[in-house]
């Protein structure tokens, strides 16, 4: 493969000379409300580990932006103005707790005609990803796709896709889009000629298309750059070339792995190219395997994972979604979702990460929530918050700590503000205007929508969403878990209970949240962050750690070890800082709100017993 990209950069030299090729300077501090001297940096990939520019690990949570983007009333925008953005930004951080967002574009809207590049829309989408950039969110785009594109779909049709432009689909001579019998509109990918043979078109560029798609992403990624300031270009983390890719159908004698390896790594071979013509050379290519890599049906699962495509190495992130087919079927899971259900299928994905050198990013899970399946919602994504926290289940968590494995970065499907009330014609039909839910194929995902004064307000339970997480950590997370309480109607979910052998610890929890993460520090300067959720005002959180103890911590500050924050970007959200200074020990930070002005006797003889725990359990 490097002798496969050397030829392609040489190529795209001679082709894109005029290009001025340099990589994003590092944003100077404090150009954020909130920030502080280590905010504002760069990541880049270390060691499989998303790091900042202090060496920090950092997580990445949040949403995808938005379903919206797949409809044609805001012409394949995420947002109808720059201000509705601003709005979703802010809601975003302060009520879901995101620190990231996957920024969903359109190739069908940035390219309507072949080789012209629509500026107009692409300065919109660039002042839209402006407004979570300077929410101090970070932002990593996608060129979205579903069943290719909607222009394959008959205006009587009970489906449509997104992706493609019309005049790429105009190019093909395909037969008329049907599906049978498909109650899923996923099964279009596997049962609708029109969808497969399209699909395979663009992957063995038929009339050209792949180039014309590539052409099309580098002028994006150059027009973003471009038109960003350094500081706001900072906050963008990589790009995801292609939504949920998959061959569409299969030459003779092909398999699905063979497909990966020789048709979908060579086509992120070129991406990344284009990325590095564009002046993204430091940031990852957000790489997807083929999509059924990781199903949990047996007779939809495909072997993949980017199994032949060697080191990934710095300049890729390992990108999968999760969908527990399952559950969403109705039929092969009757139950709700239980303690540590995902655990085994997220260890898949960190273990593939680690085996191909990079980190990971499960860039869309979720579970509907309306229609026949959603009473299962609240479990389902408690077990997937879960499993990207730890590879532990919570029942084993407190004896096993050490095999949570690394925290996990992930965006949930999705945060659309109109859930609700859209107004989409479907395929272009005015007798199917789609107004429920995200007007997309019958979904209804968005974790948050307006009420009628125009507000954002969430339609999940905010305990399960606005979540502790280790944010950024100064060394490496040996372990980590949170106890949401989140409810199941008007059940509280407890599936990581403190065990009676920590009796002051749990006092302290009682039947408050907690969050319990484990370190090994590389004695740098800035300090470990946890995101505060607003569950958690300072008044009334408590802190245990080896660092000190604390009820109500204290302001920040250079020299507190234990202190609270404002996160950047002036939404009102906060973090909680730890610094420390000794790389030999294991630290630990214990952070409930059960509490209420536990005595000083208490906080110690809690911090002996996890002080013990810790010694005993990671060493």
């Amino acid at each position: 493969m490097p002798n496969i990209r050397s030829r392609l950069l040489v190529v795209l030299v001679v082709l894109f000379g005029s290009l001025t090729v340099v990589g994003p300077s590092p944003a100077t501090a404090a150009t954020l409300p909130g920030s502080l001297w280590f905010d504002e940096t760069p990541l880049t990939v270390q060691n499989g580990r998303f790091v900042d520019g202090n060496g920090r690990e950092v997580v990445l949570r949040g949403y995808n932006v938005s379903g919206e983007t797949k409809l044609k009333e805001n012409n394949g925008l995420p947002f109808a103005s720059t201000a509705d953005a601003k709005k979703s930004a802010t809601a975003l951080r302060a009520l879901g707790g995101g620190n990231s967002v996957r920024f969903l574009l359109s190739w069908a809207y940035a390219e309507p005609v072949r080789g012209q590049v629509d500026t107009t829309y692409l300065a919109k989408a660039t002042d839209q990803m402006r407004a979570f950039l300077d929410a101090g969110i970070r932002v990593y785009p996608d060129f979205h796709q579903d069943l290719y594109s909607r222009w394959l779909f008959d205006t009587d049709s009970w489906y449509t896709g997104d992706g493609a432009p019309k005049w790429a689909v105009d190019l093909g001579d395909y037969p008329d889009e049907y599906c049978g019998i498909c109650p899923f509109w996923g099964q279009n990918i596997t049962s609708n000629e029109a969808v497969k043979q399209s699909t395979y078109d663009f992957w063995h560029n038929a009339y050209g298309l792949q180039d014309a798609f590539l052409d099309t992403a580098q002028k994006t990624m150059a027009y973003v750059k471009q038109n960003l300031t350094a500081a706001q270009f900072t906050g963008v983390v990589g790009f995801d070339p292609w939504n949920e890719p998959h061959a569409g159908t299969y030459d003779s004698g092909q398999t699905s792995r063979t497909w990966e390896k020789d048709v979908l790594w060579p086509f992120y071979v070129k991406f990344r190219a284009r990325m590095d013509a564009a002046g993204w050379q430091a940031k990852p290519a957000f790489v997807e395997p083929n999509l059924f890599w990781n199903a949990n049906l047996d007779f939809q699962k495909e072997e993949g994972g980017l199994l032949d495509a060697g080191t990934l190495g710095p300049r890729y992130a390992f990108n999968t979604h999760f969908y527990d087919q399952k559950a969403i079927s109705g039929v092969f899971m009757w139950g709700k979702a239980q303690d540590g259900q995902y655990v085994g299928d997220f260890g898949t994905v960190r273990d593939r990460a680690s085996a191909t050198g990079t980190t990971a990013i499960i860039s869309e899970f979720g579970h509907p929530l309306t229609g026949s399946v959603s009473d299962k919602a609240p479990t389902v994504y408690k077990a997937m918050y879960q499993a990207l926290d730890s590879r532990v289940k919570g029942a084993s968590w407190w004896s096993n700590p050490a095999g949570s494995g690394p925290v996990l970065s992930g965006s949930q499907w999705q945060w659309d503000i109109y859930n609700g009330r859209h107004q989409e014609l479907m395929n272009d039909n005015p007798d199917k205007v789609q107004t429920d839910g995200d007007a997309w194929n019958g979904e209804d995902l968005s974790a948050v929508r307006l009420d009628d004064s125009g507000t954002a307000v969430l339609r999940q339970d905010a305990r399960l969403l606005d979540r502790i997480y280790p944010s950024a950590t100064s060394g490496t997370t040996v372990a980590f878990t949170y106890e949401d309480r989140s409810r199941d109607g008007n059940a509280t979910l407890t599936w990581n209970p403190v065990p009676s052998s920590l009796p002051n610890v749990a006092q302290l929890v009682g039947s408050g949240q907690y969050g319990l993460l484990v370190w090994r520090s590389n004695s740098g300067t800035a300090p470990t962050e946890l995101h505060l959720p607003a569950s958690f005002p300072p008044g009334s959180t408590t802190v245990v750690s080896d660092l000190g103890t604390a009820y109500a911590p204290p302001s920040y500050t250079s020299t507190t070890p234990v202190g609270v924050a404002a996160e950047p970007g002036g939404t009102g959200s906060r973090r909680l800082l730890l610094t420390d200074t000794d790389s030999a020990v294991p630290h630990y930070a214990l952070v409930t709100n059960g509490a209420t002005a536990p005595s000083a006797t208490v906080l110690n003889a809690a911090r002996s017993e996890l002080s013990a725990w810790a010694a005993r359990t990671v060493g």
